[in-house]
């Protein structure tokens, strides 16, 4: 399978707003390319090591790149700040980045594009995909833990994969909890509540943990036989959501083994012993390739650690501006 792209006009780079990439791609064309990524990722077709950090007083920064090495072979580097404080401080997002797209066999530049966009819908696009390998086929409720943009983006993630009928709306703020409720009933046509206790979880077929916290919440005792979760909050080491008694009891599928271990919630149950990394069962390129099998019993406890890849970076990347170029969309400068 091969992501194409289309060189453009060259020598000129083309620059892509937020506003831009929103009218070039729908949620079902992020899984769509960020499911072929992670096919050519286990077919040895790709390059995608661990992010890297630099943080400073108020926040961090992460920069994540990737390559896919089909014709045209493409490269991307994703820079992202993120700064929980700024919407209270000065009124700006907590995440602001960039992605800039090359040409990886001649490097030459091809786009600088705004990285939000793309951020929050390719990682919806990795729940979706884990979803329909790790969820049970039935599953009708979901518990979604964080309020915020990924609350949003991960209902949508799991309804795209999965028949479900509830979603009850978790955040440490009832109110903002309430408000993404109300919206996301209307988006999806289904029956979504704010819950002021995660005790909702016990019931539900899903359990998705989206929030910036940095101590584990999601304990053994409130998930049921057969659910599966899909932890998504923690990006650096300092944040986590997963008890590691929980993580050990799971099958648990990571989206990069390496990143994972150094920032996802895996780092912190290896930290204490709770398992070692051959308790792994796969990566989600593995299941996606059908290299290895996804959910093994009804029973059975699934979690997928998402940390964040390049690799999803780069296929929504290519994506956007494979159609940006085709659209006439965007801004063209000279180097």
């Amino acid at each position: 399978m091969t992501l194409r792209v289309h060189s453009g006009q060259a020598g000129r780079l083309l620059v892509l707003s937020r506003a831009d990439i929103a009218g070039l791609m729908g949620y079902a064309d992020y899984v769509d390319a960020v499911e072929a990524a992670f096919r050519l990722a286990a077919d040895g077709c790709a390059v995608a090591p661990p992010a890297s950090a630099l943080h400073v007083p108020d926040g961090s920064f992460h920069a994540k790149g990737a390559a896919l090495l089909g014709d045209p072979a493409v490269v991307a580097i994703k820079l992202n700040g993120n700064f929980p404080e700024n919407p209270a401080r000065c009124g700006l997002p907590t995440v602001q980045g960039v992605i800039y797209l090359a040409d990886a066999a001649n490097g030459r530049p091809l786009a600088l594009m705004d990285s939000i966009e793309i951020t929050i819908n390719r990682t919806g696009a990795a729940t979706t995909l884990a979803a329909r390998h790790l969820a049970r086929p039935d599953s009708r409720v979901a518990t979604i833990c964080g309020a915020g943009v990924q609350g949003r983006i991960q209902a949508h993630a799991i309804a795209a994969a999965l028949p479900l009928q509830h979603i009850h709306v978790w955040d440490c703020r009832p109110e903002v909890a309430a408000r993404l409720a109300r919206s996301l009933g209307a988006e999806l046509g289904l029956d979504v509540t704010a819950t002021a206790t995660l005790e909702t979880a016990r019931d539900s077929d899903v359990v998705v943990t989206c929030t910036s916290a940095r101590e584990a919440y999601l304990t053994r005792d409130l998930v049921a036989p057969g659910t599966f979760i899909a932890a998504v909050g923690a990006d650096n080491s300092d944040k986590q959501e997963i008890d590691p008694a929980l993580y050990a009891a799971s099958c648990a599928v990571v989206d990069s083994l390496e990143q994972a271990a150094e920032i996802g919630d895996l780092h912190h149950a290896l930290a204490v012993g709770a398992l070692t990394l051959d308790r792994v069962h796969a990566r989600l390129g593995e299941l996606v390739a059908g290299r290895k099998p996804g959910r093994r019993g009804d029973r059975e406890i699934t979690l997928f650690d998402s940390t964040g890849m390049g690799l999803q970076d780069i296929a929504a990347a290519a994506a956007v501006y494979r159609r940006a170029v085709a659209a006439g969309v965007g801004t063209r400068l000279e180097l």
